[in-house]
């Protein structure tokens, strides 16, 4: 009975497989950008398990780029070095000692613990912020906020350099403002910002939540920009779901095919949502 369980484990495997063909040629040199958060960032098992989901996408031929956060990081080194926080309309003032802590812990502590990962499963992670190669040049989003910036001039060349060798970027959402200063973005922002630059062919934004859900609770697997925008406006989309969707819409807006807002707390989230029909997340077009 037990090699009879084995044989029917490694049978649905390859039929797993079998049926993944159309997707695997489907997104064969397609470049996807990943902006990792949430559940997949909590511990050093799922950290894993997105790492070897991402080397896997790029053996296959697909382009990952991995844009990542870091808030609760950043809050715990800020009351570790006693530096309190200033807040307008609930948004945290970033100023010139905050904005050296965002980014020792972006560009330092979470990007190379990703950049490990990756690297641990066989890949060639490469970590980078915006400020590299002026990826992302910034103007200032709100003086009243200080050091926050939004991507106004994006120069991506230096990313495509790495896909040709076969290399994984992972970029701290900061950028360089033209006299020189350091902006920190919002990692929803960047990772939109990238996908545009980019013209990727898909944008996922790895979420804690199932996906845009209707009126009824339920989550909707694929809406287009007039639904987001019916259901922003009746209230149905709310709170920090805002955000994403505005992202996810500037993306789609500006040429990428699609963007995904995914449930990271699924196993295999990513893999789900390009090699098979039944998806992770909702899918917004224009």
């Amino acid at each position: 009975m037990k090699k009879q369980n084995m044989n029917r484990n490694w049978i649905a495997t390859a039929e797993t497989l079998s049926s993944a063909l159309p997707y695997l040629q489907r997104y064969d040199g397609a470049i996807v950008v990943i902006k990792l958060g949430g559940h997949a960032m909590g511990s050093d098992e799922a950290m894993d398990s997105f790492a070897r989901d991402i080397v896997l996408m790029r053996q296959v031929g697909v382009n990952p780029v991995i844009v990542h956060g870091g808030g609760p990081m950043i809050n715990a080194m800020l009351a570790k070095l006693d530096i309190q926080s200033e807040f307008v309309n609930g948004k945290r003032v970033t100023d010139q000692a905050t904005v050296e802590v965002v980014e020792m812990v972006l560009s330092g502590l979470v990007n190379k613990r990703i950049v490990q990962a990756i690297n641990r499963q066989g890949g060639m992670g490469v970590g980078l912020s915006g400020k590299d190669a002026n990826l992302m040049i910034c103007e200032q989003t709100n003086p009243d906020l200080g050091f926050v910036g939004t991507p106004s001039e994006m120069n991506p060349t230096l990313l495509h350099h790495l896909f040709e060798k076969d290399m994984i970027p992972v970029i701290a959402p900061l950028g360089a403002g033209r006299d020189g200063e350091t902006f920190n973005i919002n990692g929803d922002t960047a990772a939109g910002a990238i996908a545009s630059a980019l013209q990727a062919d898909r944008l996922l934004l790895l979420t804690d939540v199932a996906g845009v859900k209707n009126a009824d609770g339920e989550v909707v697997t694929e809406l287009k920009a007039k639904d987001v925008e019916a259901m922003t406006a009746s209230g149905v989309i709310a709170g920090g779901m805002i955000p994403k969707t505005e992202t996810a819409l500037d993306a789609v807006r500006s040429g990428v095919r699609a963007c995904t807002i995914v449930d990271g707390r699924v196993q295999n989230a990513v893999l789900l949502e390009l090699f098979t029909d039944h998806g992770a997340g909702s899918m917004i077009r224009a």
